[in-house]
């Protein structure tokens, strides 16, 4: 299992990406897909108090010790998909002894959600009627300070 962790990009943007670069690494590798995934997680990226957050982004790269030979090669795939999202970038490998990775996997349901096994809930009705109600407020176009005024002028 390869894990990829981004940090300092939007988390949508490490879907885009992941999307991009997937296939690329899982060739280069040698392994399934599914072997292969991205961690974005909700962060912000510092340096001196001042927020670098897309200015300068790192990648972390999780994978068994075997495929080290492919680093350089791995991290052009990343930083060409990751390109002008941001302006610095880093790419740090760290790896593992597969002996020492233990999975549990649910037979009962698929190992990922996928576009073909997804489902999309629709929004009830009910919830959508008291939606609209909140959102048909019309704007005040009169004098809000017209009472205000009044009292100032002395009338």
């Amino acid at each position: 299992m390869i894990s990829i962790t981004i940090i300092g990009l939007d988390q949508f943007l490490v879907g885009d990406i992941s999307e991009t670069c997937t296939k690329n690494l899982a060739n280069l590798y040698e392994v399934s897909e599914d072997d292969i995934f991205f961690v974005a997680p909700e962060n912000m990226y510092f340096h001196n108090g001042m927020d670098q957050t897309m200015w300068n982004v790192l990648v972390r790269v999780h994978a068994p010790s075997d495929l080290e030979d492919f680093e350089k090669e791995a991290s052009d795939i990343i930083s060409a998909a990751i390109g002008d999202n941001a302006i610095n970038l880093a790419v740090e490998f760290d790896y593992y002894n597969p002996e020492h990775r233990y999975e549990r996997t649910n037979e009962d349901y698929p190992k990922f959600i996928t576009k073909e096994n997804s489902v999309e809930v629709e929004q009830d009705d009910e919830f959508e009627d008291e939606e609209d109600e909140e959102n048909d407020d019309e704007i005040y176009t009169g004098d809000i300070f017209q009472d205000f005024n009044k009292k100032m002028n002395g009338n």
